[in-house]
């Protein structure tokens, strides 16, 4: 992952993306079950109150284990630029270039790092135009 100052300029965040795949495969799950909630936030990659409950990146075991659906196994393809927070046009350039090529995606911003989740079965496929969309961002 890269460090330093976070980058805000739009093609130099898109060029320095270099997106690394995470072997691990998520699920999104939500609950409106307060006590199953307390359960899953330890496991949870990332947490977020809704109107509706908890929502919460959970990895497939602990998903499995807490009771979860596994409805849609993803993968998370971190963008390893560490781009401004306000920064403008990485999600977009990103999640257009995947919506280009019919691959669904949530795309997650943390401090450091976007993070986009694609459905497992599509990885391959979202790594490789996600390649060529920074090879393009740097030349």
């Amino acid at each position: 992952m890269t460090s330093g100052a976070p980058i805000k300029d739009t093609a130099a965040m898109i060029a320095g993306m270099a997106p690394m795949r995470d072997p691990e495969t998520w699920f999104f799950c939500t609950t409106d079950d307060k006590n199953l909630a307390a359960k899953a936030v330890p496991h949870a990659l990332t947490v977020f109150a809704e109107e509706e409950g908890q929502s919460l990146i959970l990895p497939e075991v602990a998903a499995r284990d807490l009771g979860f659906a596994l409805e849609m196994p993803m993968t998370r393809i971190t963008l390893s630029v560490h781009s401004a927070l306000d920064g403008v046009g990485l999600t977009a350039a990103v999640a257009s270039a995947l919506a280009g090529a019919h691959i669904p995606c949530n795309m997650v911003a943390a401090y450091h790092h976007d993070h986009a989740f694609v459905p497992s079965e599509l990885a391959d496929q979202a790594m490789d135009v996600l390649l060529k969309l920074a090879q393009a961002g740097a030349s």
